[in-house]
Parts: C-alpha cells; sequence; structure tokens
C-alpha cells in the first residue's frame, strides 16, 4: 500500500499553493492525497454559534475548507485520490502525528492570520524542522513553483545524510523527467588562508578534489537505481547556505538533509536548511535522517 502525500490547508492563499503543487506531486508518484486540516475550535465554542445539528460555527468552517481544498484537487487532477480529514488539534501536532505514516508532508510558507511580511510561517518552520518524514514548504517565484525550469538540485552533506536526501531527490527528478544538479559545498579550514600563492594553488585543487570524490560516492547508488538520469555535479567553495541559495534560484525543487536527534524536541534545522527555507526561490524539500 502506497504511503499517501499529507498536505496542510487551512484556506489561505499559500495553502492553496501546496495543495496544486501536492496535486501535482501525487500524480507523478501514482500516490494518494491526504487532506488536513486542524483546528480547536473547541477553545472558541463559547464564542460560535451552535447549529441545530449540534455542530460548531468552527467545525462546520473546518469542514468546509477541505471540502473546497479536495474539489480544487479533484478538478485540477481528477485521477489522483483524495481523502479528508479535520481534526480537532494544532496544526503543527497534527502533522507531526501524520508525518510517520507520510511519503511526504506538504505546506504552504505561511498560513491563516499569520503577517504576509514573515519569511516563513511558524507551522510550517516547525513540521519541517521536527517531522520524521520529508516536508516540502512551497515557495518562491511562479515559474519555479510551476516546476517549468527542469532542473532539481540536491545539497550533498557530510556522510550520515546523502543515502535519503540524494535518493529523494533522484526520485523526484526521475518522476519529473528532468536533470538532477548535485551541489556540494567545500571549505578550506582557517589556516590554510594565507599570503602564499603556491600554498593555495595546491591546497585549492585538493580540496576540491576531495569534494568531487565525496560527491562521485553520494550519487553512486542513485546513478545506479536510475540509470536514465541525467546527473551534473557541481564541487563550489563557500558557504553551504549561500552555495545553494544560489543554486536554487533556477530550480524546480531543492532537496536538503536535516538531522533528527533522539530525545531533542527543538528546531533540528542546519544553517543551510534554515536559509533556504526563509529565502529559497524555489520550493524545498527537507528531508531528515538519524
Amino acid at each position: 500500500m502506497e504511503l499517501p502525500l499529507v498536505v496542510g490547508v487551512d484556506g489561505s492563499d499559500s495553502s492553496l499553493l501546496a495543495v496544486d503543487w501536492a496535486v501535482d506531486e501525487a500524480a507523478r508518484h501514482g500516490l494518494p492525497l491526504r487532506l488536513v486540516h486542524a483546528f480547536r475550535w473547541e477553545r472558541y465554542e463559547r464564542a460560535l454559534p451552535q447549529f441545530t445539528t449540534g455542530r460548531r460555527a468552527g467545525e462546520v468552517m473546518a469542514q468546509n475548507i477541505v471540502a473546497s481544498c479536495a474539489q480544487r484537487a479533484g478538478l485540477r487532477e481528477p485521477e489522483v485520490k483524495v481523502s479528508e480529514e479535520v481534526l480537532p488539534d494544532d496544526a503543527v501536532s497534527a502533522l507531526l502525528r501524520a508525518a510517520p505514516d507520510a511519503f511526504a508532508l506538504v505546506v504552504g510558507e505561511r498560513g491563516r492570520g499569520e503577517v504576509s511580511g514573515l519569511l516563513l510561517g511558524s507551522v510550517s518552520l516547525t513540521v519541517a524542522a521536527r517531522a520524521a518524514c520529508p516536508v516540502v514548504v512551497v515557495r518562491g517565484a511562479p515559474p519555479n513553483v510551476r516546476g517549468s525550469l527542469g532542473r532539481i538540485v540536491v545539497g550533498v552533506g557530510d556522510a550520515a545524510e546523502r543515502t535519503g536526501v540524494v535518493r529523494f531527490a533522484a526520485r523526484e527528478a526521475q518522476a519529473r523527467g528532468c536533470a538532477l544538479t548535485a551541489v556540494r559545498a567545500w571549505r578550506r579550514p582557517a589556516f590554510e588562508h594565507g599570503d602564499s600563492t603556491t600554498t593555495a594553488d595546491v591546497v585549492g585543487p585538493a580540496h576540491d578534489e576531495r569534494a568531487s570524490a565525496e560527491l562521485q560516492d553520494a550519487l553512486r547508488d542513485a546513478e545506479r537505481e536510475h540509470p536514465d538520469l541525467s546527473v551534473h555535479r557541481h564541487t563550489v567553495e563557500g558557504p553551504a547556505h549561500r552555495v545553494l541559495l544560489d543554486a536554487a534560484a533556477d530550480a524546480d525543487l531543492v532537496v536538503v538533509g536535516a538531522e533528527r536527534r533522539h530525545g531533542h524536541f527543538g528546531l533540528q534545522l542546519g544553517r543551510a536548511a534554515h536559509t533556504l527555507l526563509h529565502h529559497s526561490a524555489c520550493p524545498v524539500a527537507v528531508v531528515p535522517h538519524q
């Protein structure tokens, strides 16, 4: 049984964009789509009217939101199987509970009532930082969100995180029929920065060669699993968050890893993932690893 693609909906413009993106993604992978809306209407029961059916206005509104999103999804891609769920809970808790049984979670960059000037909404950031499955935050410029640029970018980090991150990115590129660009950023240690031109000429290429070898190793399994996939490798000297931000400018999706530490309940995002979630020109997929 295929795990569903779960999308958080709240009726905001951002979540509607996430629904559209998720429908297309579900169609590409042949997955069912599960719409989840969470709202603690019982907090406001005394202030909200009650209908003759015994349902509070908040509950009715929640049902209307998921029903309209389901209708939108059906009109966009009739072949995708869509289910709806309304939960009397806060959005973060509901989505995090759904994560272990999801192919991925999809959320918009901000929700209803959040300040439009925010770079990223609190729900999206928290879910991306804590979920047990990949999380896609749909954000960026229209051409990137529409997937019209034909390129997936994956940031290849340290060995512990490479397998799942690269596999997810390769599967995305294969499903879309587009190229995969794998990026490995590297930095010289501070003690190697000196005035010696000879030292720089020797040390720089050595670091780049090591980064290229690490990139080759990280991509080996993905290329074996997807022999027809067009893969481009880039090793770049510089901070990973800046290198990936530049690479995401003309991509349909950028994929990065995030460590999940047992017993740690705070935000678990590295600097690169955090920067991309706030500033990327394209949707961002955060793939967790232990």
